[in-house]
């Protein structure tokens, strides 16, 4: 079904009110509201998008299966601002394969470990 929204004066206030809802039995999110599976719609940056105002974006299945685990990896990636399992290289890795892993994972450096 559509919603339609209405604007009006109300005597609830907004930080008392809870729009949180369960999209499957252990999946909660913030907002009650998810992104077409369309492949005009949702990619990875509207994916994003939705995740960090509390909803969830759908990506569409127009995409090979290779540009699907990149389009998530791309979605998860940025989730915090901090990475929390980086690609990193070994002290005897050449430049030419970082930049080769910068390229593949879209990233501007890697750490030496």
């Amino acid at each position: 079904d559509d919603v339609l929204l209405l604007p009006g004066a109300s005597e609830v206030l907004p930080n008392a009110v809870d729009t949180s809802s369960l999209i499957s039995r252990n999946v909660r999110v913030n907002i009650p509201l998810l992104s077409a599976a369309m492949d005009k719609v949702t990619e990875s940056r509207m994916a994003i998008a939705m995740a960090r105002q509390g909803g969830v974006g759908v990506l569409h299945r127009n995409l090979s299966i290779e540009d699907q685990v990149n389009q998530v990896d791309l979605v998860k990636r940025s989730e915090s601002g901090m990475v929390t399992d980086p690609i990193t290289v070994h002290p005897d890795a050449t430049l030419g394969e970082a930049d080769a892993l910068c390229a593949k994972f879209r990233i501007s450096g890697v750490p030496v470990t």
